[in-house]
C-alpha cells in the first residue's frame, strides 16, 4: 500500500548535511500500469512538487529567508464520485463544521468551491484551512478521520521579523490553485515567486527544480499507487555582505531616537555593506504567502511612509557633509593647498546677494582641515567660486554620486549632481557663481542617497579607491558548491594626492574630537573618528524639512567602518547634524566596537547648524 502524500508528516532541513525528504515510496509502483486504452476510469497523473526556495543568509550564515514545512488542512472526498450534489455539500460542510470546532478555528469555504473541486479535481485534497500553528497540527493529529488529513507543503518565512526587511523582500504565491480538470503538471500547491528585494533580484537562483509524483488510481477512483518519481531541488542559496548583529544594532538605535531616518555601514577595504537600515521598515512575513488587505492598507496609509528603503530609494541635499567633496576637488585643482589660509566672516556678498555663515561672529582665517572643522560656510562659498564648476562636478562623479552604486536591488536612486545640462533643462540657464556658492555647502539642486554617501566617506577613507559596494557575496548550492561570486575590486582608483587625503582626514578628525568640531557627540573612547556633519532644507517652502546627517570613517587610522545616517526632519522643526545625527552613529560605534560611552559633558560650538 502506498504512503499517502497527503498524509505524509516530513521535515525539511536546508543545512547542506540533510538530504530531501521522501515524500511518499511504494515499492509495488511500478506493478500496475493503467492506461487511458486500457481501463476507462483508471488513470495515472504526474503532479509537479513545488520545489523549496533557496536561502538567504548574512555572511555569517544567519538565515533572513528560509523555507520550511507548513500544514493544510484538507479535505478528502470519498469514492465513488457519482453522487449528487447536495449530498456531497451535506458531506463536506459536516466535516468543515468538524474541523472548525476541534481547531478552534472559523472554517468557511464557500459552496461553489467545494462542488468545482469535487466535479473537477476530487481525485485530490480539498485545503480547507492553510498554515496551522504547532496546537492545530497536533489536535488534526490526534482526533481527525480519513476524511481530514494534514498535508504538508513549503512555505516561506523570515526568521528575523523586519530586521533587514527592505533588502531581502518577500516572496508571495504566485497565482492560485488551478480549479479547472485536473492535468498533468499540474502543481500540487502554488509556486513562490520574489516581489520585492533580494527575492526578486535572485528570484531565478533561489527557486529549485519541480519535482515529480506520479498518482495511480484504478477505475473506481480509489489510490492504488503513489511515489516520487523525481525529487524536488532545492534553489541556490544566497549569502550576503550583511552583519545581521550591527544591522540589529543600528536598527534599534534609529527606531529609539527617529521617526524617519537611515543609516548604512559599510567595510571601506572592501566595499561590503555590513548595515544598510531604514526605518521605519516592514516585516516580511506580512507579505507571504499573501498579505491581508486591511495590513496592507495600514502600510500604505502610515505617514512615515515604511514600505521606502531610505537606505537606497531615497535621496536628499547632503549639506555640509558634501563640504568633504569641494575640499578634494580644491585640493586636487590647487584652488587651494593644505596650509593656505582664507577668511571665515559672518557673511558674503556676490553680485548683491549675501550668503551667510552659520556662525554670527568673524571666525578668522582658516586652512582647509580648520575650514572642515567648524563647517565655515564662507570659506567654502569662496573657494567654490574660485574653483569652477568642472572640478567639483568631475570630483562628484568621480567619488560616486550622481549614479548608481550598482547593488542588486530594484529602484536604487542615482541621486543628482546638477551639471549645465540639468540646469538648462530644469533652470533654462547654466551653472552660474551663486549656484556654486550653494553646491560647495551641498545645497541647491544636489542629492545623495545615505548608501552613496557611504561609499563616499569609504573611497576617503581609502585615501582615494573607491571600491565596487557589494551586499551579496555569492550564490551557492545546498552543498556550499559556488555557482557564481561578486569579487571585491575596486572601481576606481582615484589617484588623490598623499597632501590631499591627510589634510581632509585632519580635518574630519577634528570635526569630532576638537573643540571647535561640530561632531563631538560621535565621539568614542578610545577610538578616533573622522566625520563631517551636515544639514540641509529640502521641498517646497510651505512644506520644507530639514535632513540631519552625518558621515565618516572609523577607527580613523585604520578604518573599518566607512558610514553615514540622515535622520528626516518634521514640516517645520529644524534639526541639526551635529546634534541629531552625530548621536546616533556614535552609539553605533559604541556598541559596535564595545566600547564605553565618552563623557557628553564636552563643551559644543555654540552656534552648531551643522
Amino acid at each position: 500500500m502506498a504512503t499517502c502524500l497527503w498524509n505524509a508528516t516530513f521535515s525539511f532541513g536546508q543545512e547542506p548535511t540533510q538530504p530531501i525528504p521522501i515524500l511518499a515510496t511504494n515499492a509495488d509502483d511500478d506493478s500496475i500500469q493503467p492506461t487511458w486504452e486500457t481501463r476507462a476510469r483508471a488513470r495515472t497523473y504526474r503532479l509537479e512538487i513545488p520545489a523549496p526556495r533557496g536561502q538567504i543568509t548574512d555572511r555569517n550564515g544567519v538565515p533572513l529567508a528560509l523555507t520550511r514545512v507548513s500544514y493544510n488542512l484538507s479535505l478528502h472526498f470519498p469514492n465513488p464520485f457519482e453522487t449528487s450534489d447536495n449530498r456531497i455539500l451535506d458531506y463536506a460542510n459536516s466535516q468543515i463544521a468538524t474541523a472548525s470546532k476541534a481547531i478552534g478555528r472559523n472554517i468557511e469555504v464557500p459552496r461553489d468551491l467545494i462542488l468545482k473541486h469535487f466535479h473537477n479535481r476530487g481525485l485530490l485534497p480539498l485545503d480547507i484551512a492553510t498554515d496551522l500553528t504547532p496546537q492545530e497540527v497536533e489536535i488534526a493529529k490526534n482526533q481527525f478521520t480519513s476524511s481530514l488529513k494534514l498535508r504538508p507543503v513549503y512555505s516561506r518565512i523570515y526568521p528575523q521579523g523586519a530586521s533587514a526587511g527592505h533588502i531581502v523582500g518577500y516572496a508571495g504565491r504566485a497565482g492560485r490553485m488551478p480549479d479547472g480538470p485536473l492535468q498533468n503538471r499540474d502543481l500540487l500547491w502554488p509556486l513562490l515567486e520574489g516581489r520585492e528585494g533580494l527575492e526578486l533580484t535572485f528570484n531565478e537562483q533561489l527557486t529549485g527544480r519541480n519535482g515529480e509524483l506520479r498518482l495511480t488510481y484504478d477505475e473506481n477512483g480509489k489510490l492504488t499507487s503513489e511515489r516520487i518519481s523525481r525529487q524536488p531541488v532545492p534553489g541556490y542559496n544566497v549569502v550576503l555582505t550583511l552583519d545581521i548583529r550591527l544591522q540589529r544594532i543600528a536598527e534599534d538605535i534609529l527606531a529609539r531616537n527617529t521617526k524617519r531616518s537611515a543609516m548604512v555601514v559599510l567595510d571601506p577595504r572592501t566595499g561590503d555593506i555590513l548595515v544598510m537600515a531604514s526605518h521605519p521598515s516592514y516585516d516580511p512575513n506580512l507579505f507571504t504567502p499573501v498579505i491581508d488587505p486591511v495590513a496592507f492598507q495600514q502600510l500604505q496609509d502610515d505617514p512615515n511612509i515604511p514600505l521606502i528603503p531610505r537606505a537606497y530609494r531615497a535621496a536628499y541635499p547632503p549639506g555640509s557633509t558634501f563640504k568633504v567633496v569641494t575640499s578634494i576637488a580644491a585640493l586636487e585643482n590647487h584652488t587651494v593647498y593644505p596650509k593656505d589660509t582664507i577668511e571665515c566672516p559672518p557673511s558674503f556678498t556676490l553680485a548683491g546677494i549675501t550668503f551667510n555663515n552659520h556662525k554670527k561672529s568673524h571666525a578668522g582665517f582658516l586652512n582647509v582641515a580648520q575650514a572642515l572643522a567648524q563647517s565655515c560656510n564662507t570659506w567654502f562659498y569662496r573657494v567654490g567660486v574660485s574653483m569652477g564648476k568642472e572640478p567639483l562636478l568631475k570630483w562628484s562623479n568621480n567619488l560616486g554620486l550622481g549614479r548608481r552604486t550598482g547593488i542588486p536591488l530594484v529602484g536604487e536612486v542615482p541621486g543628482r549632481v546638477p551639471d549645465d545640462e540639468y540646469m538648462l533643462r530644469v533652470h533654462r540657464r547654466k551653472i552660474l557663481d551663486g549656484d556654486m556658492c550653494n553646491l560647495s555647502i551641498g545645497q541647491g539642486d544636489l542629492l545623495v542617497s545615505p548608501l552613496q554617501m557611504a561609499q563616499l566617506m569609504g573611497a576617503v577613507a581609502n585615501a582615494g579607491t573607491l571600491n565596487q559596494t557589494r551586499l551579496v557575496q555569492q550564490v551557492q548550492t545546498l552543498n556550499n558548491e559556488v555557482v557564481s561570486a561578486y569579487e571585491v575590486r575596486p572601481r576606481a582608483i582615484l589617484n588623490m594626492e598623499e597632501e590631499t587625503y591627510k589634510a581632509v582626514n585632519e580635518g574630519l578628525i577634528a570635526v569630532v574630537s576638537s573643540g571647535s568640531g561640530t561632531g563631538g557627540r560621535a565621539r568614542v573612547s578610545g577610538t578616533q573618528v573622522a566625520g563631517k556633519t551636515g544639514t540641509a532644507q529640502w521641498g517646497p517652502k510651505k512644506k520644507e524639512r530639514t535632513a540631519a546627517w552625518f558621515a565618516g570613517y572609523a577607527p580613523a587610522e585604520e578604518p573599518r567602518f566607512a558610514f553615514a545616517v540622515v535622520v528626516e526632519g518634521d514640516v517645520g522643526v529644524r534639526i541639526q547634524g551635529g546634534r541629531t545625527a552625530a548621536p546616533l552613529m556614535g552609539a553605533f560605534l559604541r556598541e559596535a566596537l564595545r566600547k564605553p560611552k565618552v563623557d557628553d559633558s564636552i563643551e559644543q560650538p555654540e552656534d552648531e547648524s551643522d
